[in-house]
């Protein structure tokens, strides 16, 4: 990982800033990236313009990333501050249920970070299949469990129960909350593991749980999917394994199952993290061994709310090629 001193960082969530000439640098190919008439992010001759991009990024950038991917440390999250938003030309804040980016702007066009890490991937059931998606609270939906609602968020890993899930999970935040209060919480079972019980490891390593599509995915897409087979909480590696989990969608078949889940949720409850983002804060989540969820905030609606975009990535694109229709970026089913 790049070396900050004091003078460079810009957040107390980042754990490290990029220097004001280098951001200078991810701004300029971001606005080439929107230039041209060739701004369709959602196209596979943009995604490549954006992959090219990627070398041409600060090389301090790239090497934080690339060992990130290596090996994503302790926490399994990695939060880079100091990125260009636009500040200055940022529109309001969504407040539309589904919102996303199909147009190449200066922090859309910062998908080029996720070609460090893998290649975007998106799920035509949810967000309409988009590979650049806003986390923005939505009028009338303050209680939902997602990313339209402003309630606490419940940890998971993003789409556990498909046969694809992404590997990363990165979100780039272009406006706190008004009172900044709210947090992303982050949990990974790096730390979460030395705090359950060898019984609990046990059943969460066991075929003991149901994980249904989570409350973003259309109703339509969940009633049509056959039915989810049992899997295990934990898997791969004991000393250092993979999680699919959402608490919210998960089910538990056996006592044990129930009692190894709530333990679980008190390991990570434990050794959770909260981050406070401010503006040009981008979050890396390895989606394997980390969960992360939400803290309640406070929407006024007034343009100015709490944005994020949200972009998924998959280190192995060809995996899901069944799924993917036309070789693109967004699995069907």
């Amino acid at each position: 990982m790049p070396e900050t001193t004091p003078a460079t960082l810009r957040s107390s969530a980042a754990d490290w800033a990029i220097a004001p000439a280098d951001a200078d640098a991810c701004e300029r190919l971001a606005r080439a990236l929107s230039a041209g008439g060739h701004d369709q992010i959602d196209s596979l001759e943009w995604m490549a313009r954006a992959r090219d991009a990627w070398e041409d990024l600060p090389l301090l950038l790239r090497r934080g990333v690339r060992r990130f991917r290596r090996h994503s440390g302790p926490h399994g999250t990695l939060v880079i501050g100091g990125l260009p938003v636009d500040r200055a030309d940022l529109l309001a804040t969504p407040s539309v249920p589904g919102s996303v980016q199909r147009r190449a702007t200066v922090p859309a066009a910062l998908t080029m970070v996720a070609c460090g890490l893998g290649e975007p991937l998106a799920y035509r059931a949810e967000k309409s299949g988009a590979l650049v998606q806003d986390v923005v609270p939505v009028p009338g939906q303050e209680s939902f469990h997602g990313n339209a609602g402003s309630v606490p968020l419940s940890f998971h890993t993003e789409n556990g129960f498909h046969p694809h899930p992404p590997d990363y999970v990165i979100f780039l935040c272009l406006r706190a909350d008004h009172e900044r209060i709210a947090g992303m919480r982050v949990a990974g079972i790096r730390q979460a593991l030395p705090l359950l019980t060898s019984a609990g490891r046990e059943a969460l390593f066991a075929p003991e749980f149901i994980i249904k599509p989570p409350p973003s995915f259309t109703s339509d897409a969940a009633a049509s999917k056959p039915a989810v087979e049992p899997r295990p909480v934990l898997s791969g590696a004991v000393e250092d394994p993979d999680i699919r989990m959402a608490q919210l969608v998960t089910t538990p078949l056996t006592p044990r199952a129930t009692e190894a889940l709530s333990e679980f949720g008190r390991a990570c409850e434990a050794t959770a993290r909260t981050l406070r983002l401010a503006p040009g804060d981008l979050v890396i989540i390895d989606n394997r061994v980390t969960v992360h969820g939400r803290t309640a905030f406070h929407p006024r609606y007034d343009g100015a709310d709490r944005w994020l975009q949200r972009t998924y990535v998959t280190t192995d694109l060809r995996r899901s090629r069944d799924h993917r229709p036309h070789d693109g970026h967004v699995l069907a089913r």
